[in-house]
């Protein structure tokens, strides 16, 4: 039944991954689908064998990613699709009532966090490249905006304390080298991530806002600045993402005239690290304990 469900799971990724690929979204009948198939056959073989545990699993898997999809989703993270096609793997893969060996499904969500961050980041150089001359610019302009350079100087006067004070444990040799590494290691990673901050939000600005024709919008899209007619807001990024009642309107109102383009916010198909992540979760399964 195990090797069911995950075979369920990795078909369902692969169809969510082009399909977000293509279309940047993830069809309902996929995240539902899963969600019935998870829920379903863990009640049918629960029944049949009387093993209740079983269906408890793909429940309480079920809700700690509904918790986490919701977080999200209204956290402006993932958009609908995502949070659903989550709560999908949740019921499928389920959450066993033991950390002797580590739950497949923590071990998934830990994966899911350092192949989502590699996807962002490569996702976004790729970006950056592509649309490398409005990605300078706005890079420059963030960098030298006026709440930047006061940052950057606390931020640097932050590291000549942190070096100096490295610098004195290490003469006096109060402080073990390995663990003198690992905190000057921190205090570099804290330094760039600095860089890495400007470094999003100038692709986010470079490559992420278009303005479309309302008859191009799919439903969830994000709309990023608010649609105004006749001194009423239609729709906006409180939205939380668009429904398909506004986006009719939005295509009555452009036939009228009234309404010429939309802006909106387009973020990473974050769906294919779904995909990295369960490959990464069935053939190596919690990998990173062995850095411990």
């Amino acid at each position: 039944m195990d090797i069911i469900l995950l075979s369920i799971a990795f078909v369902a990724l692969v169809v969510a991954t082009i399909t977000d690929i293509k279309t940047r979204e993830v069809p309902d009948w996929v995240n539902y689908s899963i969600i019935f198939s998870g829920i379903g056959l863990r009640l049918l073989y629960s029944a049949i064998t009387s093993e209740w545990i079983f269906l408890l699993e793909g429940l309480a898997g079920l809700a700690l990613f509904v918790g986490l999809g919701f977080l999200m989703f209204y956290a402006a993270q993932w958009g609908g699709g995502d949070s659903k096609l989550l709560m999908g793997l949740g019921a499928l893969i389920g959450l066993k009532f033991s950390l002797h060996p580590v739950p497949l499904l923590l071990v998934f969500l830990f994966n899911l966090l350092i192949a989502g961050s590699f996807y962002g980041l490569i996702y976004s150089f790729v970006i950056a490249v592509i649309n490398r001359k409005k990605f300078f610019k706005n890079f420059k302009k963030i960098l030298y905006s006026k709440q930047m350079r006061r940052f950057r100087t606390v931020k640097l006067a932050l590291l000549v304390v942190v070096v100096f004070g490295l610098a004195f444990f290490l003469r006096n040799k109060s402080i073990d080298i390995f663990v003198l590494l690992i905190l000057a290691a921190l205090v570099l990673f804290l330094y760039l991530s600095f860089y890495l901050v400007i470094f999003v939000k100038a692709v986010e600005q470079a490559a992420m806002f278009k303005w479309v024709n309302p008859d191009v919008l799919t439903e969830g899209d994000w709309i990023a600045k608010n649609v105004v007619v006749n001194g009423k807001v239609l729709t906006g990024p409180k939205d939380l993402g668009i429904e398909k009642k506004k986006i009719k309107q939005l295509i009555a109102l452009k036939k009228r005239g009234k309404v010429k383009k939309v802006l909106v916010k387009y973020g990473i198909p974050f769906v294919p690290s779904f995909l990295l992540a369960f490959i990464l979760t069935v053939s190596l399964g919690a990998w990173w304990l062995a850095l411990f």
